[in-house]
Protein backbone atom coordinates (compact mmCIF):
# COMPACT_ATOMS: atom_id res chain seq x y z
CA UNK A 1 0.00 0.00 0.00
CA UNK A 2 1.15 3.51 -0.81
CA UNK A 3 1.04 6.45 1.56
CA UNK A 4 1.30 10.05 0.42
CA UNK A 5 2.41 12.90 2.65
CA UNK A 6 2.45 16.34 1.10
CA UNK A 7 3.61 19.65 2.46
CA UNK A 8 5.62 22.80 2.11
CA UNK A 9 8.34 21.53 4.51
CA UNK A 10 9.84 24.97 5.16
CA UNK A 11 11.69 23.41 6.97
CA UNK A 12 10.76 19.78 7.64
CA UNK A 13 10.83 19.03 11.37
CA UNK A 14 10.65 16.05 13.73
CA UNK A 15 6.83 16.28 13.78
CA UNK A 16 6.72 15.61 10.04
CA UNK A 17 9.00 12.61 10.48
CA UNK A 18 6.95 11.32 13.43
CA UNK A 19 3.77 11.64 11.35
CA UNK A 20 5.39 9.66 8.53
CA UNK A 21 6.53 6.91 10.88
CA UNK A 22 3.15 6.72 12.65
CA UNK A 23 1.31 6.42 9.32
CA UNK A 24 3.70 3.75 8.03
CA UNK A 25 3.16 1.74 11.20
CA UNK A 26 -0.60 2.18 11.42
CA UNK A 27 -1.42 1.51 7.76
CA UNK A 28 1.44 -0.97 7.22
CA UNK A 29 2.60 1.11 4.26
CA UNK A 30 5.12 -0.39 1.87
CA UNK A 31 5.99 3.02 0.41
CA UNK A 32 5.53 6.60 1.51
CA UNK A 33 5.67 9.25 -1.18
CA UNK A 34 6.66 12.56 0.40
CA UNK A 35 5.62 15.41 -1.89
CA UNK A 36 7.30 18.78 -1.46
CA UNK A 37 4.87 21.34 -2.90
CA UNK A 38 6.89 23.63 -5.17
CA UNK A 39 4.46 26.54 -5.19
CA UNK A 40 1.86 26.07 -2.44
CA UNK A 41 -1.49 27.64 -3.13
CA UNK A 42 -2.38 28.09 0.54
CA UNK A 43 0.73 29.66 2.06
CA UNK A 44 3.92 31.48 1.18
CA UNK A 45 7.13 29.44 1.12
CA UNK A 46 10.16 31.37 2.35
CA UNK A 47 12.70 28.99 0.84
CA UNK A 48 13.07 27.95 -2.84
CA UNK A 49 11.52 24.62 -3.81
CA UNK A 50 14.88 23.00 -4.65
CA UNK A 51 16.20 23.82 -1.17
CA UNK A 52 13.06 22.51 0.55
CA UNK A 53 13.31 19.36 -1.55
CA UNK A 54 16.86 18.75 -0.34
CA UNK A 55 15.83 19.48 3.27
CA UNK A 56 13.01 16.94 2.96
CA UNK A 57 15.35 14.34 1.48
CA UNK A 58 17.61 14.77 4.48
CA UNK A 59 14.70 14.70 6.95
CA UNK A 60 13.12 11.51 5.61
CA UNK A 61 16.36 9.69 4.69
CA UNK A 62 16.03 7.26 7.61
CA UNK A 63 12.29 6.58 7.17
CA UNK A 64 11.88 3.09 5.64
CA UNK A 65 10.12 3.17 2.28
CA UNK A 66 10.07 6.98 2.04
CA UNK A 67 10.66 8.57 -1.35
CA UNK A 68 10.81 12.37 -1.64
CA UNK A 69 9.69 14.14 -4.81
CA UNK A 70 8.90 17.67 -5.90
CA UNK A 71 5.20 18.33 -6.56
CA UNK A 72 4.56 21.05 -9.15
CA UNK A 73 0.85 21.23 -8.31
CA UNK A 74 -0.39 23.89 -5.90
CA UNK A 75 -3.49 21.86 -4.98
CA UNK A 76 -3.71 18.28 -3.71
CA UNK A 77 -6.52 17.25 -6.05
CA UNK A 78 -4.51 18.31 -9.11
CA UNK A 79 -1.48 16.31 -7.96
CA UNK A 80 -3.62 13.24 -7.31
CA UNK A 81 -5.40 13.57 -10.67
CA UNK A 82 -2.04 13.42 -12.42
CA UNK A 83 -0.72 10.51 -10.35
CA UNK A 84 -3.97 8.48 -10.09
CA UNK A 85 -2.53 6.37 -7.25
CA UNK A 86 -3.88 2.88 -6.74
CA UNK A 87 -4.90 1.93 -3.18
CA UNK A 88 -3.29 4.96 -1.54
CA UNK A 89 -3.83 6.79 1.70
CA UNK A 90 -3.15 10.53 1.87
CA UNK A 91 -1.79 11.33 5.33
CA UNK A 92 -2.66 14.56 7.15
CA UNK A 93 -2.82 15.80 10.70
CA UNK A 94 -6.08 16.43 12.55
CA UNK A 95 -5.50 20.18 12.39
CA UNK A 96 -5.29 19.98 8.58
CA UNK A 97 -8.35 17.73 8.46
CA UNK A 98 -10.37 20.41 10.24
CA UNK A 99 -9.77 22.57 7.14
CA UNK A 100 -10.21 19.74 4.61
CA UNK A 101 -13.83 20.59 3.62
CA UNK A 102 -12.47 23.92 2.30
CA UNK A 103 -9.80 22.31 0.09
CA UNK A 104 -10.23 22.32 -3.67
CA UNK A 105 -12.63 19.47 -4.57
CA UNK A 106 -12.51 17.32 -1.40
CA UNK A 107 -15.05 14.93 -2.96
CA UNK A 108 -12.68 14.13 -5.82
CA UNK A 109 -9.76 13.75 -3.43
CA UNK A 110 -11.74 11.12 -1.53
CA UNK A 111 -12.52 9.32 -4.79
CA UNK A 112 -8.82 9.13 -5.62
CA UNK A 113 -7.43 8.26 -2.16
CA UNK A 114 -8.44 7.48 1.36
CA UNK A 115 -7.48 9.97 4.05
CA UNK A 116 -5.39 8.90 7.01
CA UNK A 117 -5.87 11.49 9.74
CA UNK A 118 -3.49 11.60 12.70
CA UNK A 119 -5.20 12.67 15.89
CA UNK A 120 -3.16 14.05 18.74
CA UNK A 121 -3.83 16.07 21.87
CA UNK A 122 -4.24 19.76 21.13
CA UNK A 123 -6.54 19.39 18.13
CA UNK A 124 -10.07 20.12 19.38
CA UNK A 125 -12.41 17.13 18.91
CA UNK A 126 -15.22 19.51 18.00
CA UNK A 127 -13.33 20.85 14.95
CA UNK A 128 -12.63 17.31 13.76
CA UNK A 129 -16.28 16.26 14.24
CA UNK A 130 -17.49 19.37 12.37
CA UNK A 131 -15.16 18.61 9.45
CA UNK A 132 -16.22 14.96 9.38
CA UNK A 133 -19.88 16.02 9.20
CA UNK A 134 -19.08 18.17 6.13
CA UNK A 135 -17.09 15.68 4.03
CA UNK A 136 -18.85 13.83 1.22
CA UNK A 137 -17.49 10.34 1.95
CA UNK A 138 -16.69 9.88 5.65
CA UNK A 139 -16.21 6.15 5.08
CA UNK A 140 -13.03 7.04 3.12
CA UNK A 141 -11.41 8.52 6.24
CA UNK A 142 -9.43 6.59 8.83
CA UNK A 143 -8.25 8.13 12.08
CA UNK A 144 -5.19 7.02 14.00
CA UNK A 145 -3.57 8.19 17.21
CA UNK A 146 -0.21 9.91 17.27
CA UNK A 147 1.86 11.11 20.19
CA UNK A 148 2.10 14.90 20.31
CA UNK A 149 5.22 16.50 18.85
CA UNK A 150 5.08 20.18 19.83
CA UNK A 151 6.88 21.81 16.89
CA UNK A 152 5.97 23.73 13.75
CA UNK A 153 7.96 25.00 10.79
CA UNK A 154 7.16 28.59 11.73
CA UNK A 155 8.49 27.98 15.27
CA UNK A 156 11.72 26.57 13.83
CA UNK A 157 12.15 29.54 11.47
CA UNK A 158 11.49 32.03 14.28
CA UNK A 159 13.98 30.33 16.61
CA UNK A 160 16.67 30.38 13.94
CA UNK A 161 15.94 34.03 13.18
CA UNK A 162 16.42 34.85 16.89
CA UNK A 163 19.68 32.87 16.94
CA UNK A 164 18.26 30.15 19.19
CA UNK A 165 19.15 26.46 18.82
CA UNK A 166 16.78 24.05 17.08
CA UNK A 167 18.28 20.88 18.56
CA UNK A 168 15.60 18.20 18.80
CA UNK A 169 13.15 20.18 16.64
CA UNK A 170 14.57 19.17 13.25
CA UNK A 171 16.58 16.09 12.27
CA UNK A 172 20.31 16.62 12.77
CA UNK A 173 21.11 16.52 9.04
CA UNK A 174 18.45 19.21 8.45
CA UNK A 175 19.94 21.42 11.18
CA UNK A 176 23.41 21.04 9.65
CA UNK A 177 22.16 21.91 6.14
CA UNK A 178 20.26 24.95 7.45
CA UNK A 179 23.37 26.13 9.29
CA UNK A 180 25.66 25.55 6.32
CA UNK A 181 23.42 27.60 4.00
CA UNK A 182 22.48 30.20 6.62
CA UNK A 183 18.77 29.59 6.03
CA UNK A 184 16.08 31.43 8.01
CA UNK A 185 18.54 33.76 9.75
Amino acid sequence: MLGILGGVFDPPHVGHVALARAAIGHFELERLLVLVVADPGHKLAETPAATRLELARLAFADVPGAEVQLDRHARTVDSLEERKPDDAVFVIGGDEFADFPGWKDPARILELVRLGVALRPGVPDERVREALARVPAPDRISFFEMAPVPVSSSDVRERIERGEPVDGLVPEAVAEFIGRLGLYS
